[in-house]
């Protein structure tokens, strides 16, 4: 079973993300800060992770960083998304290897989900 880490501080949001994506056959992890999201990709290896870009205290830029200076979880994919929308901002986190930068509101539940199954592959037919 895949493992998807999210990190994403808005309770609302997160809610309706595990609401959506817990239906699906999934390992899914959730981290409502920076520092929290580290601790739980450093410890569970998540084959991908979905990363707001304003978290409290230490950003999602931040810790995109942090993930890709750690021998541990340097090679862990990592998805950004956030309302936000500054080009310098996304410029960073695809020169740090982010797959792609979606803003939040431009998307479904429905559209994110079918955008990491494709990013990790995931047959949702399979038990």
């Amino acid at each position: 079973m895949k493992k998807l880490l999210i990190v994403e501080d808005e309770a609302v949001l997160m809610e309706m993300y595990l609401a959506k994506f817990n239906r699906q056959d999934l390992n899914i992890l959730s981290a409502n800060s920076a520092e929290q999201g580290f601790a739980i990709a450093k410890k569970e290896k998540p084959d991908l992770i979905l990363l707001d870009i304003l978290l409290p205290k230490s950003n999602g830029i931040d810790l995109l960083e942090k993930i890709r200076k750690d021998k541990d979880t340097k090679d862990i994919k990592v998805l950004a998304f956030s309302n936000y929308d500054e080009p310098d901002t996304k410029k960073k986190a695809m020169q740090l290897g982010s797959i792609d930068y979606l803003i939040k509101t431009n998307y479904t539940p429905n559209q994110i989900f079918k955008i990491i199954q494709n990013i990790l592959k995931y047959d949702k037919n399979t038990n």
